[in-house]
C-alpha cells in the first residue's frame, strides 16, 4: 500500500467527490484535431495533487474535471462505471489493481499514445503489464524499510540491523519498560501482507503455494519476536498508521513503515530516526512489495479524448514530473536515474530507492488473483500469532482454504 494514499482518503467519515474544473491554456502539446479538450480525472488523492494536474492539463492544452474518491470505494465504482460505459477519460489505479481492471478490457494499451516505462523500475513497469501489453504508468513509487531510533539504538550500543539474527538481537536490547525492541503491522487485512512480505519473498516465499519451509521460516521470525516479548502481542491489530504512532510515542525503538510516514515523523523535532533497508536471513537484498498508483487511459470509445488523455498521462510521467509528484507524495521517482539523483537530494528516503530497486509487485505471479494468495498470507500470519496454529501448520491451513 502503497497504503499511504488510501488511508489518507480512506479516514473521511464520508465518500467525497469533490469537481473542480481547472482550465489550461495551450502549452507545447496539443488537442487532437476536432476533439473535445475536456478530460475527466478520477483518483483517491486529495486536493494537494491538483495544482500537479493542472500543470499537465496546461502542458497538453487541455481542461480537466477532477474527481476525488474514497479509496475503498474506488475499484466497485470503475467496475460500475465499465459496465455503464461511463469511465473517466484518465483513471488511476492502485498498481495491484491495474491488471484486473485491464482483465476486464476497461483500459487501453498504452503504446497506442506511444507511451512506455523503459527505463522504470522493472518490478513498477510490470504492475502495470498485462499479457504484454503496458497499461498503465506509475510516476512515482514506494515500498517500506526498517526505521530507527537514533537514540535509543546509539544508547543501547546497537547498529542498525542487517540480518534476520541481528534483527533479533537488537529488538531484544532494546526492548525496555513500556518501549518493545520492533513494531510491525500483523493485522488481518492488505496491509498485514503487506508488511510481511519482504521477510516472505526475500527468504523464497512463493505465492502459488505458500505452505513451504521458506515460508515457516519467515512466519517463525515474526513469531519469535513476539514470543520473546520483542513486538507487542497487538500487532495483530495494528494497522501501519497504528505502528508508527508506537513509533512517535518511544513505544518502539524500531519499526517497519513506508515513507508517507515522513511528515509526521518529521513534525516531532525531538525525534531523531533514520532507515535501512529491511533485514532478510542472510543480509542478502530485500524484496519487498511495490506500491503506488498508476495512471492509466480507459476504454471511453472516444479515439481523440484518448489520445489527448495518453497524452496527459505522458506528462504526469516525465522525469520533471516524477520528481513534483515525488515531492508531494513522499514517494520516490519510478525512474532508475530520476530516483538515484532523488536518494542524493532527500537523504531519508535513500533507503526506499535502494529497496524499490530490486523491489516486486504484487500482482507479477499471480496477476489478478494476487488478492486471494494475500488473504491466505495474512490468515496465516494470524494463525501463528494469536496461538491457534504453529507457523508451519497455520501456512499449510491458510493454503488450503478456498477463496
Amino acid at each position: 500500500m502503497s497504503r499511504r494514499t488510501r488511508a489518507l482518503v480512506g479516514a473521511v467519515a464520508v465518500v467525497a467527490t469533490i469537481p473542480l474544473v481547472l482550465s489550461g491554456c495551450s502549452g507545447s502539446g496539443s488537442a487532437s484535431s476536432g476533439g473535445s479538450k475536456a478530460l475527466t480525472i478520477e483518483d483517491y488523492y486529495d486536493a494537494n495533487y491538483n495544482p500537479v494536474y493542472k500543470t499537465c492539463a496546461k502542458e497538453v492544452g487541455a481542461t480537466v474535471t477532477i474527481n476525488h474518491v474514497a479509496g475503498a470505494g474506488l475499484i466497485a465504482k470503475v467496475l460500475q462505471q465499465a459496465s455503464s460505459k461511463t469511465l473517466p477519460d484518465v483513471l488511476m489505479l492502485d498498481n495491484p489493481d491495474v491488471q484486473q481492471i485491464a482483465s476486464s478490457g476497461a483500459l487501453s494499451d498504452l503504446s497506442d499514445y506511444g507511451l512506455d516505462a523503459d527505463g522504470d523500475v522493472p518490478g513498477v513497469k510490470a504492475a502495470s503489464t498485462y499479457k504484454g501489453k503496458l497499461y498503465g504508468l506509475q510516476s512515482n513509487t514506494n515500498s517500506i524499510a526498517l526505521y530507527y531510533n537514533k537514540k535509543l539504538l546509539a544508547d543501547a550500543g546497537v547498529q542498525p540491523p542487517k540480518t534476520w539474527d541481528e534483527l533479533k538481537a537488537a529488538a531484544k536490547t532494546l526492548t525496555k519498560g513500556s518501549t518493545y525492541g520492533f513494531a510491525m503491522s500483523n493485522i488481518n487485512t492488505y496491509e498485514g501482507t503487506w508488511q510481511f512480505l519482504p521477510f516472505f519473498w526475500s527468504n523464497g516465499g512463493d505465492e502459488k503455494d505458500i505452505a513451504t519451509a521458506d515460508a515457516t521460516q519467515a512466519l517463525q521470525l515474526v513469531e519469535d519476536l513476539q514470543d520473546d516479548g520483542s513486538m507487542s502481542k497487538s500487532s495483530i491489530n495494528w494497522a501501519q498508521a497504528d505502528v508508527n504512532n508506537q513509533f512517535l510515542a518511544g513505544k518502539a525503538a524500531m519499526m517497519i513503515n513506508g515513507p508517507w510516514q515522513l511528515p509526521a515523523l518529521n513534525e516531532k523535532k525531538s525525534l531523531e530516526f533514520d532507515s535501512v533497508p529491511i533485514p532478510t536471513r542472510t543480509g542478502e537484498a530485500t524484496v519487498a512489495p511495490l506500491g503506488g498508483e498508476a495512471f492509466t487511459v480507459p476504454q471511453t470509445g472516444d479515439k481523440d479524448k484518448m489520445q489527448l488523455a495518453g497524452k496527459f498521462v505522458g506528462c504526469l510521467h516525465s522525469q520533471k514530473m516524477q520528481k513534483t509528484l515525488s515531492e508531494v507524495s513522499g514517494n520516490v521517482p519510478t525512474n532508475l536515474e530520476a530516483g538515484a539523483a532523488w536518494a542524493k537530494d532527500h537523504p531519508q528516503v535513500a533507503s526506499f530507492v535502494t529497496t524499490v530497486q530490486t523491489a516486486r509487485a504484487r500482482t507479477g505471479e499471480l496477476g489478478p488473483d494476487w488478492p486471494k494468495a494475500a488473504t491466505k498470507i495474512y490468515t496465516a500470519v494470524q494463525l501463528a500469532l494469536t496461538g491457534k496454529a504453529s507457523p508451519e501448520a497455520a501456512l499449510k491451513q491458510a493454503q488450503s482454504q478456498e477463496q
